[in-house]
């Protein structure tokens, strides 16, 4: 057992902070993903021996995006929440350095805010696949493999996500004069 368990934490537990960001950007509330992340990491402890790949972060998010799915179904899940503003900020595209003034740091904060809320209102499958693509810097194949769909459909989703994102944050930019182009 103890060898099993060292294993565990050396290949999967690596990647908890992965699955807790995906299952964030999923389930939208923070309750629920930390609900989903440990339901995840208990069936991938359970079912540990049947990984083959020497890479368990494929593995262990297709898990966390199953167990996601079947909160769903079983209705276990409070009705989507929208992101608060205390997880807005970590919720974007990784870190960035430190503005060198406050306005500038302000206007930083407000965009990683929005493109958040922007990312957070995506249909699912399209969030699901920008996310793991964007921010969690996933190949196609490895998110083909998470979400259980043929590349090609990884790759149309990515390019509607895209598209979409890109779309709101040029409506919303032209509507509001203080949005930075």
């Amino acid at each position: 057992m103890d060898d099993k368990r060292s294993r565990f934490e050396a290949q999967v537990l690596p990647h908890l902070d992965a699955a807790y960001r995906l299952a964030r950007w999923l389930s939208r509330a923070p309750g629920d993903a930390d609900d989903i992340v440990q339901e995840a990491f208990l069936r991938a402890f359970r079912s540990f021996d049947t990984l083959r790949s020497p890479d368990a972060r494929a593995w262990v998010l297709a898990i966390v995006r199953n167990c996601h799915l079947s909160a769903l179904q079983h209705g276990r899940r409070r009705a989507a929440e929208p992101l608060d503003e205390e997880h807005e900020t970590d919720a974007g595209a990784g870190d960035v350095p430190a503005a060198a003034d406050p306005e500038a740091a302000s206007i930083e904060r407000d965009e990683r805010r929005a493109l958040a809320r922007l990312i957070g209102a995506l249909p699912g499958e399209h969030r699901e696949v920008l996310v793991l693509r964007e921010l969690e810097d996933m190949s196609y194949r490895e998110i083909a493999a998470v979400t259980a769909v043929p590349i090609g459909t990884v790759m149309s989703r990515l390019a509607r996500a895209r598209a979409a994102l890109r779309a709101k944050w040029h409506e919303e930019s032209e509507g509001d004069g203080r949005a930075v182009r």
